[in-house]
C-alpha cells in the first residue's frame, strides 16, 4: 500500500477549489432555507440540548411533522458558522469546499488499499469533480453528507488496522471503529453502513476468504468433519462485535425517532402508497436510473419526487429492460468478485460494498422515504462507482495498443465532468436559478412549478408567481399544496375571492371524514393549514368571523395535536372579544408544546387583554426564559413595566429595552421608550440622546418629538424645545399639545405675543371646545391689553368648562382690573385700538348670550400674573398730584393690593404646574 504524497494531496485540494469556488458566491436555496435561515437551533441563544432533541430542521422529534432525520452534528457546524459569520452564505459553502476536499484525500487513502498508486489516484480525481457532488457540495445542507462520509472513510480505515501483523485481533482500533461509526450516524443516517463495509473488507480482502471457500467449510462444519478454523472463529468474533455495537446504535435511534417513521404523502413518493407488483417494479427500476445518473450526468434535477419519473406499472413496460440490465451488470460483478482471490475481485467486491450498501438506506427496497431519487445519496455510492472506473482504467491501460487510448478516454472525462460541475454550480446562486434549471430537465413535476413560484413569490412578483402556481395544479389536479399556493398568491393580490375558491378547491381534495379513521396516516401535517389559510381569509369580514372558527375547530377534531390550529383560533377568539376562550386555547396549545415562547407570549397579550396585568407580566417571563432575547417579549414586558408606575421595576424594564434594540436596533420605538424611562427618573441626559436616537431613525417620531422639547421646557432649556416643537409642527400640524406648549414658550419666554397668539388660534380652529387653547388666547388678549375681549375671551371659557376654578379666577382678576381701570377713567382698549368706557363695556356684559357648556379639556400653562404685574406699577405713575393723606390712603389700598395680587400668583402657580403636568 502506497502512501500519499503532498502533491497528490494539493493536486486534489486544487482540483476541488477549481472546480467549487464560484459555489461561494451561491446562497441558500431549497432545503437550506428551512436548515439554516429558519432553523433556531443555529442561533446562541437556543440550548445545546436542543440540538440532541429536535430534527435536521429544528422541530422537536416528538412531533408528527418531525422528518425524523436525526443529524445533530452537522446542525453543530452550521451553528459554528453561525457564531463566526451569522448568515453570511459564503462561509457556509467555503466549509462545504474544505469537507469535500477532505474526503477526496480520505478517499485516496482508502483506494490505496485496494488499487494501485496510478488507479487510486484516478479514482479520487474523477471522485473530486463529478457532477453528481454539485447538490452534496454546493447544497449547503448536503453537508450532511461530507461530514458522514468523513467519519465514514475514518471508521472503515481505523478498522482495516484491527488486524495484528501475526493475524490477532487488535481491539483498539475496533472501539475506535465504533465510535467513528456512532459519529458517522449523528451526521447523517447512512453512516451506520460503514459497519457493513468493514463486515465485507474483513471477509474478502483481510482474510481473503471467497463464497466458494465460505460455502465449503459450512459443509464441511454442517457434516461434523471439520471445526470453523481459527481465522474463521476470529472473524466471527470481530464480525459479533460489529454487528452488536451496530445493533444498538439502531436501537438507539429508533428510540430518538420515537419508534415512528415520518409522514410522507404520496407526492413526495408515489410508488410508496402504489399496489403490488407497480410499487416494486417502480423501485427496482429506480436502481437503473440512480446508475445511469453516475454514468451519465449530463441533466441534474434538483428535485425527482412526484411525476418526474412515471410508475412502472406493468410488466410490459419497456422500462423494465433497464431494470433487468442492471441487474445482470450487477449480478456479474458480484459472482466476479466472489468466485476468485486475486486482487481484481477484491477491488470489484469493495467497490460494490461502497456502492450498494451506503445506498440500501435511499433505495426504497425496504422502507420508504420522502423522495424518488435524490443525487445528494450518491455521495457514498459514487466513490465505489469511481473505484470501478479506475479499475477498469487500469485493466486496459495495462495494455500496450490501449494505453494511450485509455489515458485519453479519461482525460476527457475528468475535464468534461469538471466542467459541468463548475456550471451546475451556478445553477446553486439562487432559489429562482436552480428550480428553473430543473424545469429544463423535468416539466413534469408540480414541486418545481411550485418552487419557481415561491422564488418569484419571494420577490413579491405575485402576478408571474401566479402563473407558475397555476401551472402546478394543472400538471398535478390533486396536489393540494399547489392549490394553497394559489389561494395565497390571490391574497397577495388583493383578489380575495379567487382566493377562496381556491382555498375551497384545495379543501374538497383533503380525506373525508371516515369514523375511527386515524388522519395523521393520511394526511400530511402541512396540508392541514388549508383550513388555517382559509380562516385566516375570511375572519376579515367582520360577519364570518364564526364561519372562520368553525374552520379552525375542524382543523382540530382531524387533528387534537394540530397546535397551529389552536393558535390561530386563540387570535380569532381575541379578536370576536372571548377572551376566556382563548385563553383556553393557548392554554391547550401550551400543553402540546410548553416550550414555545411564542405562545406564552401571545398568553400574555391575552392576560393583558383581561386587565391582569400580573399574569400577563408572569407570561411574558416564561416566554423569555425560553428565549431570552425574544423581541416582542422583551419590549412589551418592558413597557407593562414602565406603565405600571412602580420605579421598582425601571432598572429592568430598562435591561429589557436595552436588548431589544441591540436585537432591534433600527426600531425607534425602543429608543423612545428608553427615553421615557430616563424622563421617568429624571436622567435628562440619557432621555435627551435617546429621544434623538429615535429621531434619528423615524423622521417625524411624532411622541420623540413633543416630550424632547418637553423634556428641554422642563430642564429650562425653553430655546431649544423650539426647533423641537416647530419640526413636530412640520410632521404634524394638528399636534394641539404641541401648539399649546409652543405658544407658552413664545409668550412667557420669546415675548412673542404674536406667534402665541397664533398658536392657540389654530387650535381652536382645529378644535373651537379645546379649553386649554381657548384659555390660553385668553391670557394673549390680556398681555394685549385688551381687556373686554380677554374678558369676553374668558367668559365663553367658563361656559365651556364652568366647573374649572381657575378660569373663574382669572376672570376675576381682568373684571376687578377694568373696574380699577374705570375707576381711575383710564380707557378701556379693545383689540382694534378703539377705546369702551366702562359703562359700555359693562352693557356688553349683560347683553351677552348663553354659551352652550362643553367638556373640559386640559388647563393652558399660560398665566396672568405677569400683566397683574406690570400694572399695579403702572399706578404709581397714577399716584403724583395727591395729597399726602390721599397718597398715604393710596399706598395702604395699593399695599393690601399687592398682597392680594401675591396671593393670586400662588394659586396660579399651582394650577400652572397642574397644566404643565397635563402637557406630559
Amino acid at each position: 500500500m502506497a502512501a500519499m504524497s503532498w502533491k497528490e494531496i494539493l493536486l486534489l485540494t486544487g482540483l476541488v477549489v477549481g472546480c467549487y469556488w464560484n459555489s461561494l458566491l451561491c446562497g441558500f436555496a431549497f432545503d437550506d432555507v428551512s436548515a439554516i435561515l429558519d432553523n433556531k437551533d443555529l442561533r446562541p441563544s437556543t440550548s445545546l440540548y436542543n440540538l440532541f432533541r429536535n430534527d435536521f430542521w429544528g422541530t422537536p422529534m416528538t412531533e408528527e411533522r418531525s422528518h425524523k432525520s436525526y443529524r445533530p452534528f452537522t446542525v453543530l457546524t452550521f451553528r459554528l458558522n453561525y457564531l463566526f459569520s451569522e448568515l453570511s452564505a459564503a462561509s457556509y459553502h467555503l466549509l462545504n469546499v474544505v469537507l469535500h476536499a477532505v474526503v477526496c484525500v480520505l478517499f485516496l487513502r482508502v483506494c490505496r488499499l485496494f488499487l494501485d498508486k496510478t488507479s487510486s489516484l484516478v479514482a479520487a480525481l474523477l471522485f473530486a469533480v463529478h457532477p453528481i457532488h454539485t447538490e452534496a457540495v454546493s447544497g449547503v445542507v448536503g453537508r450532511a453528507e461530507l461530514l458522514s462520509s468523513i467519519f465514514l472513510l475514518a471508521a472503515f480505515l481505523a478498522y482495516t488496522k484491527s488486524t495484528g501483523a501475526d493475524h490477532s485481533i487488535v481491539w483498539a482500533p475496533i472501539a475506535l471503529t465504533v465510535v467513528l461509526v456512532a459519529a458517522a450516524t449523528l451526521c447523517k443516517e447512512q453512516g451506520i453502513t460503514v459497519v457493513g463495509i468493514c463486515c465485507v473488507h474483513e471477509v474478502f480482502v483481510a482474510q481473503g476468504f471467497t463464497l466458494p471457500m465460505l460455502l465449503d467449510t459450512l459443509r464441511r462444519v454442517l457434516q461434523g468433519k471439520d471445526g470453523f478454523p481459527y481465522a474463521v472463529l476470529q472473524t466471527l468474533l470481530k464480525l459479533i462485535v460489529l454487528v452488536i455495537s451496530t445493533l444498538l446504535l439502531v436501537i438507539i435511534r429508533v428510540q430518538v425517532i420515537q419508534s415512528q417513521l415520518p409522514v410522507f404523502t404520496r407526492f413526495d413518493n408515489p410508488a410508496a402508497v402504489s399496489p403490488t407488483p407497480t410499487r416494486q417494479l417502480t423501485f427496482n427500476y429506480l436502481l437503473s436510473v440512480n446508475a445511469w445518473l453516475l454514468l451519465n450526468p449530463s441533466e441534474l434535477c434538483c428535485d425527482w419526487t412526484m411525476g418526474t419519473i412515471p410508475l412502472v406499472e406493468s410488466l410490459l413496460d419497456l422500462r423494465n429492460l433497464a431494470t433487468l440490465v442492471f441487474y445482470t451488470f450487477l449480478g456479474l460483478l458480484v459472482y466476479h468478485s466472489l468466485r476468485y482471490r486475486h486482487s481484481s475481485a477484491k477491488s470489484v467486491i469493495m467497490a460494490l460494498s461502497f456502492i450498494v450498501l451506503p445506498f440500501i438506506p435511499a433505495s426504497n427496497l425496504f422502507f420508504p422515504v420522502g423522495f424518488v431519487v435524490a443525487e445528494r445519496v450518491l455521495y457514498v455510492p459514487s466513490m465505489g462507482f469511481c473505484v470501478l472506473v479506475a479499475h477498469g482504467f487500469k485493466i486496459v491501460s495495462h495494455k500496450g495498443h490501449l494505453k494511450k487510448i485509455s489515458w485519453l478516454i479519461i482525460g476527457v472525462l475528468l475535464t468534461t465532468h469538471a466542467m459541468k460541475t463548475f456550471n451546475r454550480n451556478w445553477d446553486w446562486e439562487s432559489e429562482y436559478t436552480l428550480f428553473t434549471s430543473a424545469l429544463k430537465v423535468n416539466k413534469n413535476n408540480a414541486k418545481l412549478w411550485n418552487n419557481v413560484g415561491h422564488a418569484l413569490e419571494n420577490q413579491n412578483n405575485y402576478a408571474k408567481a401566479l402563473q407558475y402556481f397555476l401551472q402546478a395544479t394543472r400538471v398535478q389536479p390533486d396536489d393540494i399544496g399547489a392549490h394553497m399556493n394559489v389561494g395565497r398568491t390571490y391574497k397577495n393580490l388583493n383578489k380575495s375571492k379567487e382566493a377562496e375558491e381556491a382555498y375551497l378547491l384545495a379543501k374538497s381534495l383533503m380525506p373525508q371524514v371516515i369514523p375511527g379513521k386515524k388522519y395523521a396516516t393520511r394526511v400530511a401535517p402541512n396540508h392541514l393549514n388549508v383550513y388555517i389559510n382559509l380562516a385566516n381569509l375570511i375572519r376579515a369580514n367582520e360577519s364570518r368571523l364564526e364561519e372562520a372558527d368553525q374552520l379552525y375547530r375542524q382543523a382540530i377534531s382531524m387533528r387534537p395535536d394540530f397546535k397551529q390550529a389552536y393558535i390561530s383560533r386563540g387570535e380569532l377568539l381575541l379578536k370576536m372579544n372571548k377572551l376566556t376562550e382563548a385563553r383556553d386555547a393557548y392554554l391547550r396549545a401550551l400543553e402540546l408544546d410548553p416550550t414555545n415562547a411564542d405562545l406564552w407570549y401571545n398568553l400574555a397579550i391575552v392576560n393583558i387583554e383581561m386587565k391582569d396585568p400580573s399574569e400577563a407580566l408572569k407570561n411574558f417571563n416564561h416566554a423569555l426564559e425560553l428565549n431570552p432575547r425574544h423581541k416582542l417579549a422583551l419590549f412589551n414586558s418592558a413597557l407593562l413595566m414602565q406603565e405600571s408606575g412602580e420605579p421598582k421595576f425601571w432598572p429592568e424594564a430598562n435591561r429589557r429595552f436595552l436588548i431589544y434594540v441591540e436585537e432591534e436596533p433600527d426600531d425607534a420605538n425602543g429608543y423612545f421608550n428608553l427615553g421615557m424611562l430616563a424622563m421617568d427618573a429624571n436622567e435628562n441626559a440619557a432621555a435627551e440622546r435617546w429621544m434623538r436616537k429615535a429621531i434619528s431613525l423615524q423622521a417625524g417620531f411624532r411622541s420623540a418629538l413633543f416630550n424632547l422639547a418637553l423634556l428641554y421646557s422642563q430642564s429650562k432649556r425653553e430655546m431649544d424645545a423650539l426647533p423641537a416643537l416647530d419640526e413636530l409642527l412640520r410632521h404634524h400640524p394638528e399636534h394641539i399639545k404641541g401648539l399649546i406648549l409652543k405658544g407658552d414658550i413664545l409668550m412667557n419666554h420669546k415675548k412673542d405675543t404674536s406667534g402665541a397668539k397664533a398658536c392657540f388660534e389654530r387650535i381652536l380652529r382645529m378644535d373651537p371646545t379645546n379649553v386649554q387653547g381657548k384659555h390660553n388666547l385668553c391670557v394673549v388678549y390680556f398681555e394685549e391689553r385688551d381687556l373686554p375681549r380677554a374678558e369676553r375671551c374668558l367668559e365663553e371659557t367658563l361656559a365651556l368648562a364652568p366647573n374649572e376654578e381657575y378660569v373663574r379666577r382669572h376672570l376675576s382678576i381682568v373684571r376687578s382690573k377694568m373696574a380699577a381701570m374705570s375707576a381711575a377713567g383710564q380707557p378701556l382698549t379693545s383689540a382694534g385700538g378703539a377705546t369702551i368706557s366702562a359703562k359700555e363695556e359693562k352693557q356688553k356684559r349683560v347683553k351677552g348670550g348663553k354659551n352652550v357648556r362643553k367638556s373640559p379639556t386640559e388647563r393652558g400653562g399660560v398665566g396672568i400674573e405677569q400683566s397683574e404685574s406690570l400694572d399695579s406699577s403702572q399706578s404709581d405713575k397714577r399716584t403724583k398730584g395727591k395729597s399726602t393723606k390721599e397718597i398715604k390712603d393710596i399706598e395702604k389700598k395699593r399695599a393690601a393690593a399687592l398682597k392680594r395680587l401675591e396671593e393670586i400668583e400662588r394659586i396660579l402657580s399651582g394650577l400652572c404646574s397642574v397644566a404643565c403636568y397635563n402637557l406630559y
